[in-house]
């Protein structure tokens, strides 16, 4: 078996390297991805409309009613239809202007205003929402794409240790049989199906990508295809301190002060900012027991008589309004109405905080969880698995093993790199979705493979 000597120098596992950036020219960066997602999501264009709208909306809704003018014929002889015939016939234009409840333009005007504050606010939750689910197609990738460089790391080795066990078969030298050559054979068979599993995950996740990278001419690179390469993140992501216990868990009395820290979120602040408005529709509600005013005006012109003689023309002047006095059944019913209608927005609010502080509880215990397995990983599995296989191989080597124990400690041990690798992921995943939760000073999850 002294074959196996040159077999040992060339075998040499590595975990793959977080620095080995790939070099091709088409690299498809994790910022670059985020960048390219936001600048062209057709959802951020159609908020900016939907203000612009709601704001130009305002500026009407603040505007007086247009003047109504009146032109007519009044009074005139049906026995002769002359203008001069009788006194009372007369030629009348009048104007007439309405004044809406109290102050209930500039309260419509006010109300529209704080509906428009509200886009700005969900664009932010929007742009968090797309850097994370941007970052998790982009990760998914980066996983798939590490994971068959890996295997295509190992299948080279499997092979050459398929070729050595075959040589020493042949030539009837140590204890090799021809099941030995079979077990080779089969697990190299079943690394192919792997990494056609793998490419198909790959393949998967970029066209999920895709969907927000569909305009090209927003990418910094010509295309990005099924073999498009991904960069590696350059930097850690910002986590702001949390208020949990050692088994990860939110201390009891901490819960408020991270529920006000939650308060915060763009989702939250939307939500607020449709109760500002809401109540302002408390008050436009309000303005229906005050009455609605108008004033009119008009002048008529009489044509002298039939004898000559001049006609004073006449000059009406008034004003109406209506008296509110009925109110059970219309005044008192919208006020209800606004009034349960803000209850029901502040329900709103107080379950989506429910729910970002039970996601967050949840995400960062995971997180904390992945830590203490990639700790784990490094500082014992990964060495344990690689000094059992090298263990396996040396005793073999030696006629003191079994070849099938060398096969299962090599792929124990391909296996052990890889749950370190998604461990890895798992753990950049974790820190992008925490990010979201603290996404009123938005950061890009760029992280550092690897660092803890």
């Amino acid at each position: 078996m002294k074959c196996f000597m040159s077999f040992i120098s060339v075998t040499t596992f590595v975990f793959f390297s977080a620095n080995a950036v790939a070099t091709d020219s088409s690299i498809l960066t994790l910022e670059e991805a985020i960048t390219a997602a936001v600048k062209q999501d057709p959802w951020l264009k159609g908020s900016q409309y939907n203000e612009n709208a709601i704001m130009a909306n305002s500026v009407a809704a603040s505007t007086l009613p247009d003047p109504v003018v009146s032109i007519g014929l009044a009074n005139l002889p049906t026995d002769g239809f002359a203008f001069d015939q009788e006194p009372m016939t007369q030629l009348k234009a009048g104007v007439s202007q309405m004044f809406p409840r109290g102050d209930s333009l500039d309260i419509r005007r006010r109300q529209l205003q704080e509906l428009a504050k509200q886009h700005p606010i969900m664009r932010q939750d929007r742009i968090a929402k797309t850097t994370l689910a941007v970052s998790i197609k982009w990760l998914e990738i980066f996983r798939a794409q590490q994971t068959i460089g890996l295997i295509e790391q190992d299948r080279a080795l499997f092979e050459q240790l398929g070729e050595v066990a075959q040589a020493s078969y042949s030539s009837a030298v140590g204890k090799v049989r021809q099941q030995d050559i079979v077990r080779a054979q089969l697990e190299l068979t079943r690394l192919e199906d792997r990494l056609t599993q793998l490419h198909s995950q790959k393949e998967q996740a970029t066209a999920q990508l895709l969907e927000w990278l569909s305009d090209e001419a927003a990418w910094p690179s010509s295309s990005l295809n099924y073999q498009q390469n991904i960069d590696l993140p350059v930097s850690a992501p910002t986590i702001r301190p949390l208020y949990l216990n050692a088994q990860g868990e939110l201390e009891s009395g901490n819960i408020q002060t991270l529920a006000n820290l939650l308060n915060n979120h763009p989702y939250v602040q939307a939500i607020e900012q449709k109760i500002e408005a809401s109540k302002t529709g408390i008050d436009l509600a309000k303005q229906q027991y005050k009455p609605q005013w108008g004033v009119n005006a008009s002048y008529a012109y009489r044509a002298d008589d039939q004898l000559g003689r001049s006609r004073a023309d006449f000059i009406s002047v008034g004003v109406t309004f209506d008296l509110p006095l009925f109110t059970n059944n219309k005044q008192d019913q919208e006020v209800s109405a606004a009034i349960s209608q803000t209850e029901a927005i502040k329900t709103e609010k107080r379950l989506a905080l429910r729910a970002l502080l039970s996601q967050l509880q949840s995400a960062y215990a995971a997180h904390q969880r992945l830590l203490q397995r990639a700790a784990l990983y490094k500082t014992d599995i990964l060495v344990q698995m690689s000094d059992q296989a090298e263990a396996s191989l040396t005793a073999y080597t030696n006629d003191d093993g079994d070849f099938a124990e060398v096969v299962r400690a090599r792929i124990a041990d391909l296996n052990a790199r890889i749950d370190a690798l998604n461990i890895d992921i798992d753990l950049l995943k974790s820190q992008s979705q925490l990010n979201y939760f603290f996404s009123d000073e938005p950061t890009i999850a760029n992280t550092r493979f690897g660092d803890k």
